[in-house]
């Protein structure tokens, strides 16, 4: 049985608890009545209905002084602790009546920012014209506390303990090319054909990033080669969409392609499942409404599915 303090049946008055913790904090039932703009008796009335309902006497009074019991010390504990929640519920409840406005600082995946979170922020900001916006754009994992960032959207959240997460998108790796590649090479069958193809690799800070994929229910990395290097994503898809070769991108940069034939998926049956999209943001009690406004819009924008996750052309056999 869980050891319970106050049950639920006893606590009548919200009012009672502030009266105790009013006159505790002061040591005298005529400061709290003053704080409170109630009379003596009225607080007097307060502890004793507390004190009644608990059968504990909270409070040792004299001529000159008010102390709390040993009962009363851990009773004062738990009621600070209801009426932080209670103070915390209205100031929650307040902040969701607010308008947005102030500056919003927000931080973006360099493509998926441009593409696909761009055109929701400048509908955001003709809806809220009291909000102004700061957008900084980088593929890296930026330290969102220490550069005092509102918000920022990421391909796989953040395991950083200081941050809450909300996913808003499924998303996941795509390896494609153009129908002419394809009719010129023919498709790769398994991981292991891609080294008889041309590759358009990905390289960070310098670094070839490796090609992913799901082969017998475990991850596979496959160093693609790569003919062709860039560390831009949308430099590489222009690349395979001019036929030179095969690439593996994120599903938001090469949906579009997909669905029109531009470039056809290939190795499709190993293709790994994808980190979500997610808003990332510093963890506070009460969210800014310029950010949970925010969030809500994109959520909202995509919850019949995000822009990119809609069918693309069959696979080439």
């Amino acid at each position: 049985m869980p050891n319970t303090l106050l049950p639920a049946a006893r606590l009548d008055h919200i009012g009672d608890l502030l009266a105790f913790v009013r006159v505790a904090d002061s040591q005298s039932f005529t400061a709290a009545a003053d704080k409170l703009g109630l009379s003596r008796s009225a607080i007097g009335k307060c502890i004793a209905r507390l004190e009644q309902g608990l059968g504990a006497r909270l409070l040792h009074r004299s001529t000159r002084s008010v102390s709390l019991s040993d009962e009363g010390r851990v009773f004062y504990e738990h009621a600070l602790r209801i009426l932080a929640e209670v103070e915390n519920a209205a100031d929650a409840m307040d902040s969701r009546k607010q308008a947005p406005r102030g500056r919003l600082r927000l931080d973006l995946p360099v493509s998926l920012g441009r593409l696909h979170i761009m055109p929701l922020l400048r509908d955001y900001l003709r809806e809220w014209p009291e909000v102004e916006a700061d957008v900084s754009f980088t593929d890296d994992y930026t330290d969102l506390v220490r550069d005092g960032v509102d918000v920022a959207i990421r391909i796989g959240g953040d395991p950083d303990s200081r941050l809450v997460q909300r996913v808003l998108a499924p998303h996941r790796l795509i390896t494609c090319a153009s129908p002419a590649y394809l009719e010129r090479h023919g498709a790769p069958a398994t991981p292991d054909d891609l080294a008889r193809h041309r590759t358009l690799a990905f390289t960070h800070a310098g670094v070839l990033v490796a090609w992913r994929y799901a082969v017998n229910g475990q991850e596979r990395q496959v160093q693609a080669a790569g003919r062709l290097r860039m560390g831009n994503t949308e430099a590489l898809r222009d690349a395979a969409l001019a036929g030179e070769g095969i690439v593996q991108l994120g599903a938001f940069l090469v949906g579009a392609d997909l669905r029109a034939g531009r470039l056809q998926a290939v190795l499709e049956s190993v293709a790994p499942a994808g980190a979500p999209v997610c808003a990332v943001y510093p963890h506070r009690r009460h969210l800014a409404p310029k950010v949970r406004v925010l969030i809500d819009s994109i959520a909202r924008a995509w919850s019949a599915g995000p822009p990119w996750a809609a069918r693309a052309a069959p696979e080439p056999r």
